[in-house]
């Protein structure tokens, strides 16, 4: 795949870890954005790729739509760009099982949590609520089960007496928008892989909370 890794980005708003991927394919990430779908038209990271000169769809849910209906759009979609490589940045749908074993090891996510905990949603409050002394962000493959892919790389964070879910929030983000595109770049350089239901780093099969640095 390297040098030049087709990346195809999905958004259902902001944006802010897309941009990150920009930037750091801007850098030489070898890897390059060729596409964003957005769930979502009036999405902000929609802008971001108009800004950045890159492809955008939207695939819209219909009325009265079934998951593996909208789901079977979606990959029509999806397979107009040829991706090498598929990023969840913020894309706000449970994907039918049938769509996500089509795309095995070769879809990643990122959540806001310290997998396995806290899967699912509002991770952050959760976090506060439980006082946890830490808490972070997990890039992993996407596997059927909701976030329950091997992990490749995680950030973690303190978590203050005095945090808010915004405070927490924005600082979680900052360690998002350095890790995802760090992953982006392994895949890119063709060091990262899915096997057997594990993640595997220049051929080396990554602990549950993925990869960790001496």
């Amino acid at each position: 795949m390297s040098p030049n890794c087709r990346v195809l980005v999905l958004i259902s708003g902001n944006g802010s870890n897309l941009q990150a991927i920009i930037d750091g394919c801007d850098d030489h990430l070898d890897a390059e954005v060729i596409g964003v779908i957005s769930n979502k038209p009036d999405a902000y990271g929609l802008i971001r790729a108009h800004h950045n000169e890159i492809d955008t769809s939207c695939v819209i849910v219909r009325k009265d739509e079934s998951r593996p209906e909208y789901d079977a759009r979606l990959k029509l979609a999806i397979d107009r760009y040829q991706p090498d490589l598929i990023v969840l940045a913020g894309f706000m749908r449970i994907l039918s099982d049938e769509f996500v074993q089509g795309f095995e090891g070769k879809m990643i996510n990122i959540h806001p949590s310290l997998l396995p905990k806290y899967t699912g949603l509002n991770t952050h409050q959760r976090a506060i609520d439980a006082k946890d002394k830490e808490h972070g962000a997990s890039v992993h493959f996407v596997t059927p089960e909701l976030d329950a892919g091997p992990v490749i790389l995680q950030a973690k964070v303190p978590v203050y007496a005095e945090d808010t879910l915004d405070t927490l929030a924005e600082r979680v983000h900052q360690q998002e928008h350095a890790i995802y595109p760090m992953v982006v770049k392994w895949f890119g350089q063709n060091r990262l892989k899915m096997a057997d239901g594990c993640a595997y780093l220049d051929d080396i099969r990554l602990a549950e909370a993925g990869y960790a640095a001496d």
